[in-house]
């Protein structure tokens, strides 16, 4: 099963690699990683996304919790927080003058928008949840992409509904 899980740490050297450290050294894979300051300098947040059963999620927050450097553990899967993540990506597109229309339209339909624009490619930037980036990369395949890159999703929990 797939995990994201929030951790804010102190914004100091050593701590992201001390973080994958723990997963590596355990045989966890970190499938996603996003790394930010916080509005309080001293604090980062990292949105890590793993994969594991319940009993390895369990395991990864204790030995999280136990690092010094490690304020808070937050397992959005847990179903105690809901969440809002979001990711960018960069994709350099081959273009040729029969399907720049179409690709435009793609571009449009994502809500993305061309950043850079060459004679033979356009890079484009798009937001959103993974399955969006999926999606959008899956169309540009059959047309040609020459390049990806994908930021780590970044997240924050939801607010609770008034009632």
């Amino acid at each position: 099963m797939r995990h994201t899980i929030s951790v804010l740490v102190d914004n100091k050297p050593g701590v992201l690699a001390r973080v994958a450290g723990l997963f590596s050294g355990r045989g966890f894979n970190i499938e996603s990683l996003s790394v930010n300051e916080t509005l309080d300098p001293s604090m980062s947040q990292m949105t890590i996304i793993t994969r594991g059963d319940d009993r390895i999620l369990e395991q990864i927050n204790k030995q999280l919790n136990k690092l010094i450097d490690v304020i808070k553990v937050i397992d959005f899967q847990s179903g105690e927080c809901r969440f809002i993540g979001r990711e960018l990506a960069l994709i350099k597109v081959n273009v040729g003058d029969h399907r720049r229309a179409e690709i435009l339209s793609i571009i449009d339909i994502f809500r993305g928008k061309v950043v850079d624009v060459s004679r033979n490619h356009y890079t484009v930037e798009v937001t959103g949840d993974e399955e969006k980036i999926g999606a959008i990369i899956d169309l540009f395949k059959p047309i040609g992409i020459k390049e990806i890159v994908r930021t780590g999703t970044a997240t924050l929990p939801r607010e609770n509904k008034p009632e």
